[in-house]
């Protein structure tokens, strides 16, 4: 167990002693709760008790007297985890949470500074900002204006490339050579900056503008910067592993102030590089800020000992780290279960085997997850799952503000909020139908390019010639009339009612009540809970920022059911059963990623793998493969790396099936290989044949060319089976053997045909 040397501790001050909130707190983690002047790095390993020390931190500033709510910046990753922090300060503190006006995301933080600076930045205090829908729509606007094939270059590529460089703090001035021809030819700069100049027309910008706007403004304007230098005296930022360039610069803009700055984080866990996290802004902490105060959290309160012991010695296979290692005083509990399965459908059987087992057993559904490394994997457990009648969840699915209706509803409340949202303009102007159709809208999309205006404007200004003529100047007319008493209703009226009357009035609610189809009822129930729910907010504006910035990660979940997610969806949570299907090369570590990413790809999985252990806190169970479909072809596989790099005295091999039995006192599991190679190399297989004395041994059972581990003990040079026999297999039904080859056999099965098989794999046909 790592301890912080003394000399490097904060020195504690009389009011602290007695401080009821520090009561309980082990000792490195009340160590990184005093330790508040300067700058501290909390390395918080997995379920070390990371949310208490950062919430107990913030309290203990302010009982102390330290600096008042609104001197503390204090930084998360997701809404919800900002609302616990707050909710648990305030069991703490009692009131004074209401004043902590800068605790949230960095984009939520980010957008309250640009909405003080915004003209700095040639935008309105009200500008909007655009969802992923939105942001995709305005690219495809200008792709087309510039001629460019869309179906060539596709505006979600483009998008992609932008947020790339707006997560590296890369203007489009400052996007790097190679990078100006990845996209149409040599436009990419072009098209961003034809991009950037179009949203400050409509007075917009996206998630990465929120942060690149600040850097901007800090970096140009000192006034500003020596501003927010005064009102933050202390910085708190969570997850500081999965920062990307911009948030790392915006926190060390925002830090040379005070110098009191507090990062918690899990190098260890840092599994979001394809979305720009940077895993080097943890490790060269000490660099950034000299003299810092590393205090590391290693005691673990949420796993037993093997599932800790395995998860660490996996860990330990990287190079990139800054060490640590999670240990309990809790029972050392179940070793990791290793199983090894025939294909996805003898995988997605066993596992559904189990949880019914721990059902009857007196357990929940919702004790259970199966965490997979890519979602094509769900599909084989969601049909066995139905099949059964289990129920279970997929996390990571459409939610609700992502539907159409609720995007449509939110497109009406945008528009009454700021005439200028083109892109809310384009989507619900012919929504209900008005007569408004493509050709008449796309006269106005050009005109207000040409006039360098707002298309409602635009639409104003055509509806005054014969440009637009019969019902679509009819339906116009209306809908922006409509649209300016909406508006003025807005002054006055409660939003939530407001909303209830744009619904109505538009004959939005009136179209899904006649359409007859079975979606119709819950499209009105989802509207109405849209109206529902905009009743918690104080204004029109704060919910549709809330909107804009919900996380991903912010999900409600209730019921009894289990939960089907991927590793990178469940960073954060734990269960008591953890399931961890498909642990193959090529699948985990995923061999994509390690083409595009090499070593430093390699060591992310490695991560992944790490977070998908460590979400057990009873049990966990890895699964794996002989054969796998993947994208429609049936593939051979071999166990994954990963499996071997466990410690063999925290994992249990288990003889679930009949594809795999190590047998009594095998700890660890053999890399299945060729059975005519002389030698085997893999560290599995040294551990496997070092244990074999109980007289079963790895040997591929071969069907053209895919292989599995199998049980040869009952099988000596000559086979018992004879041409003629009849047998059963469990995978290819009832044959006729039609040649014995010591352990193989060839046989003539009634439906899949002749199959070369292992002797041990068939029994006698009834």
């Amino acid at each position: 167990m790592s301890s912080v040397p003394l000399s490097q501790q904060a020195a504690p001050q009389a009011p602290r002693a007695s401080a009821a909130y520090l009561d309980g707190l082990n000792p490195e983690q009340r160590a990184a709760v005093e330790a508040i002047d300067g700058a501290v790095l909390v390395l918080a390993g997995a379920g070390t008790g990371k949310t208490r020390v950062l919430t107990t931190r913030l309290a203990h500033i302010l009982a102390t007297g330290k600096a008042q709510p609104y001197n503390i910046l204090a930084v998360t990753f997701t809404n919800k985890a900002a609302r616990e922090m707050k909710e648990r300060v305030g069991r703490i503190i009692g009131e004074q949470v209401e004043g902590l006006p800068w605790l949230g995301t960095f984009h939520s933080i980010a957008a309250q500074i640009l909405r003080r600076h915004a003209e700095l930045v040639g935008l309105k205090s009200s500008f909007t900002i655009l969802d992923t829908d939105d942001q995709l729509r305005l690219l495809k606007q200008i792709l087309e204006a510039e001629g460019i094939d869309i179906k060539r270059w596709t505006p979600r590529h483009l998008a992609s490339l932008i947020d790339g460089w707006k997560n590296r703090a890369q203007t489009p001035e400052r996007i790097p050579e190679e990078d100006k021809w990845s996209f149409a030819d040599g436009k990419a700069q072009k098209l961003y900056k034809l991009y950037q100049e179009r949203l400050s027309v409509l007075n917009a910008c996206d998630f990465g503008d929120l942060l690149l706007h600040n850097i901007t403004i800090f970096q140009t304007h000192d006034d500003v910067l020596a501003e927010f230098h005064r009102k933050f005296r202390y910085l708190l930022v969570d997850e500081y592993q999965d920062t990307n360039v911009a948030q790392y610069l915006w926190l060390r803009l925002l830090a040379r102030g005070s110098g009191n700055v507090c990062c918690v984080g899990d190098d260890d866990q840092s599994i979001y590089g394809w979305r720009g996290a940077e895993v080097d802004n943890i490790l060269r902490f000490e660099q950034d800020f000299p003299g810092a105060t590393v205090i590391r959290l290693e005691r673990n309160y949420r796993s037993t000992g093997h599932i800790l012991g395995a998860a660490a010695g996996l860990i330990t296979a990287n190079k990139a780290r800054l060490g640590k290692t999670l240990w309990t005083e809790d029972q050392a509990g179940n070793k990791v279960q290793i199983s090894g399965l025939w294909d996805g459908e003898a995988e997605a059987r066993f596992v559904a085997d189990e949880i019914e087992a721990h059902v009857k057993g007196g357990g929940q559904h919702s004790d259970i997850a199966v965490l997979v490394r890519a979602s094509w994997q769900m599909r084989a457990f969601e049909d066995r799952f139905i099949m059964l009648g289990l129920p279970y969840k997929v996390i990571g699915g459409p939610r609700f503000f992502e539907r159409a209706e609720i995007r449509d509803a939110l497109a009406y409340l945008r528009l009454v909020r700021s005439l200028d949202d083109d892109l809310a303009f384009e989507r619900v102007v012919n929504t209900p139908k008005r007569g408004v159709g493509d050709t008449s809208v796309q006269k106005i999309a050009m005109a207000a390019r040409g006039a360098q205006v707002s298309m409602a404007e635009a639409a104003r200004l055509m509806t005054q010639t014969d440009e637009i003529k019969g019902k679509g100047r009819t339906g116009l007319i209306a809908f922006l009339r409509d649209l300016e008493r909406w508006a003025e209703q807005s002054k006055t009226m409660r939003h939530d009612e407001l909303a209830e009357i744009i619904l109505d009035e538009s004959g939005y609610t009136a179209m899904w009540r006649e359409d007859k189809s079975p979606q119709a009822a819950g499209r009105l129930d989802n509207l109405k809970e849209l109206v529902r729910s905009m009743g918690e907010f104080d204004s029109l504006e704060a919910f549709l920022e809330h909107i804009a910035l919900v996380s991903d990660a912010d999900r409600t979940e209730d019921g009894d059911e289990v939960s089907i997610m991927t590793l990178h969806a469940a960073k954060g949570l734990e269960f008591p059963l953890v399931f961890l299907p498909g642990w193959e090369e090529t699948v985990f570590p995923s061999q994509r990623s390690m083409d595009e990413g090499g070593t430093a790809a390699l060591e992310e999985e490695r991560r992944l793998a790490y977070v998908g252990i460590t979400r057990a806190r009873q049990r966990a169970v890895i699964s794996f493969t002989a054969n796998r479909m993947i994208f429609g072809r049936w593939q051979s596989v071999l166990p994954s790396r990963f499996i071997d790099e466990m410690p063999a005295e925290h994992c249990e091999a288990k003889s679930e099936t009949g594809y795999y039995d190590a047998g009594p006192g095998f700890e660890g599991v053999a890399e299945v290989a060729d059975p005519f190679k002389s030698s085997y190399e893999s560290p599995g297989w040294k551990r496997f044949q070092a244990s074999k004395a109980s007289g079963r041994r790895a040997d591929p059972g071969v069907i053209e060319g895919q292989a599995t581990l199998i049980d040869t003990s009952s099988v000596g040079g000559n086979s018992k089976w004879k041409r003629g026999d009849r047998v059963f297999h469990q995978k290819f039904g009832y044959g006729t053997v039609k040649a014995a080859d010591g352990a193989k056999l060839s046989v003539a099965f009634d439906k899949a045909g002749v199959k070369k098989v292992v002797a041990s794999f068939v029994e006698e046909a009834p």
